[in-house]
């Protein structure tokens, strides 16, 4: 990836595998836009174990993230499964460590949006979507949700909000993301790529 092409950090912490599974549509939509990329990243776990120290690497899947990519980014996507209603705590965790970026205004009139997944229907999907919104506010980014031109959010039985993509994994987290719930993550994707474009080329006349 060159570094003077504009990316979206698609960011997000799965547990069971659904959250990176939108993490990757939502990144094909991002990538379906000519002149942006998509940058996948994830977060550490977080241990109550003050000895536990894991690898840099994870064994598989994307790599850590580290506060470059976020500085760099020309957007942000931003995915937790739900934990009543609010973020995984290692997302959080990660979020709670950009402060030097804040002060910095390293974020700001960047475009940004957030996807979830639940086990249940009303499992906290748009308490846990507003709740991943209010750092980004802090930062300054311009919030980005789906529109209702995105007309699937009127057939979609499962998730799927005007916050943010959102799945319904299940009480055993075992079920797939299914094609509504698919085509609201690469709308999503594609929205926030369109916006990185044309937020980006502001900031640059700004210079």
């Amino acid at each position: 990836m060159s570094e003077m092409t504009p990316y979206v950090l698609v960011l997000y912490y799965s547990r069971s595998g659904a959250t990176a599974t939108m993490a990757q549509q939502i990144a094909a939509g991002v990538e379906s836009v000519p002149g942006i990329q998509a940058r996948l990243r994830t977060v550490a776990p977080v241990s109550t174990t003050c000895e536990a120290v894991d690898p840099e690497i994870p064994a598989e899947g994307a790599v850590y993230a580290d506060l470059d990519d976020l500085r760099n980014c020309s957007a942000l996507a931003l995915g937790s499964p739900t934990r009543f209603g609010n973020m995984a705590a290692p997302l959080k965790y990660f979020i709670d460590s950009t402060s030097s970026l804040w002060m910095n205004g390293a974020l700001i009139d960047k475009p940004a949006s957030a996807f979830t997944s639940t086990s249940s229907l009303h499992g906290g999907q748009e308490s846990t979507l507003l709740t991943m919104l209010v750092p980004l506010l802090h930062h300054g980014m311009v919030y980005a949700g789906v529109p209702y031109s995105e007309t699937t959010l009127l057939e979609t039985q499962t998730g799927g909000t005007p916050y943010g993509a959102s799945h319904l994994a299940g009480t055993r987290s075992d079920r797939s993301v299914d094609e509504h719930e698919r085509a609201l993550c690469i709308a999503q994707g594609k929205r926030l790529a369109r916006l990185a474009l044309a937020l980006h080329a502001m900031r640059q006349e700004a210079l």
